[in-house]
């Protein structure tokens, strides 16, 4: 079993780096249309190079699995602006996936909470098929549409679970099919068990991603390693490890069970780790803990220290 090992957006150890500045649709009204867009341009070409500094970072640590901001294009899907960020950035985009692909890292983006399928309000569903294709022209100008993810949560369940998700397939059929074989589906935290978005992936032949720490505090009747094999197989038709959230609750013992901590408790997450080994299936883990790169970086020489466990390089495991 390989596990190999990420993190979100911004890499903490890199001075003045976030790749998700933005500009306000306030400020850009008062700036103008011209002072505006000049705006625009300018904080998009700061997020891009900020991408490929933390690209070279992640390639400096041999990490092979990374988030990208989904912030990278300030305005973009906003309906009095809705501007060409790819045609002023091409070769920006295309030095992006050029680094992807030689430093061979998995990219991926996760839209925000309000990107969902289950709304009984038509603009709702327009919005998210909206942003779907706005992250998807991003992999498209970066050309690596072939091994991107866009991953989602299913949505709310607007007091009626059943209707909820028969709404999520109906309002799904919106999605462009290109879009669609490359989004991925996750268990969330208050609402859809991994049960519930295990049964919705297999509906509509999505792979799903697990995250732990969702299942911990929305957790299922059966236990989650019950799940793992049929969770896996979602992703047979990728030629792509299945993907795994980890992070650990901030306070559990005050009952902030939700709240990520700074780091990843390797106790937490180590009842995962004997049930991966037992089935000895490669992973990808993304860490969603606050302290970003370091976490990563911390984590991977916690689980190094595990009996048997074999460090392969700066962020990836063997254990047999």
């Amino acid at each position: 079993m390989r596990i190999r090992f990420g993190f979100v957006s911004n890499a903490n150890a890199l001075w003045d780096a976030s790749p998700a500045q933005t500009v306000t649709y306030k400020r850009f009204t008062e700036l103008g249309q011209e002072k505006g867009t000049e705006k625009l341009l300018e904080v998009t070409a700061k997020n891009l190079r900020n991408t490929k500094r933390i690209l070279y970072y992640l390639g400096a640590h041999d990490a092979h699995v990374y988030r990208m901001s989904s912030s990278l294009v300030p305005l973009a899907t906003h309906p009095d602006v809705m501007w060409d960020f790819v045609t002023p950035f091409k070769q920006e985009w295309e030095e992006l996936g050029r680094l992807v692909k030689e430093l061979r890292i998995r990219a991926s983006f996760h839209p925000n909470q309000f990107t969902l399928f289950t709304s009984p309000r038509e603009e709702v569903t327009a919005n998210a098929i909206k942003d779907m294709d706005y992250h998807y022209k991003m992999l498209e100008a970066m050309g690596i549409v072939d091994q991107g993810v866009i991953n989602i949560h299913i949505g709310g369940t607007y007091g009626d679970r059943e209707a909820a998700i028969g709404r999520f397939h109906e309002n799904l059929k919106g999605l462009p099919f290109p879009i669609k074989e490359i989004m991925t589906l996750e268990n969330d935290d208050k609402t859809y068990t991994v049960e519930e978005t295990l049964e919705v992936c297999e509906n509509e032949s999505i792979p799903m991603v697990l995250d732990i720490h969702h299942h911990i505090a929305n957790p299922t009747e059966a236990p989650v390693e019950s799940f793992l094999p049929r969770i896996f197989e979602t992703w047979k038709h990728r030629d792509l490890p299945p993907k795994i959230h980890i992070s650990s609750p901030k306070n559990k013992e005050e009952g902030n069970i939700r709240a990520h901590a700074d780091y990843v408790d390797l106790d937490f997450i180590l009842p995962l780790l004997k049930e991966l080994k037992k089935l000895q299936q490669d992973v990808d883990f993304m860490i969603e803990a606050k302290e970003k790169d370091f976490a990563m970086l911390q984590l991977v020489e916690d689980v190094a220290g595990i009996r048997g466990v074999k460090r392969i390089d700066g962020a990836e495991i063997e254990w047999k």
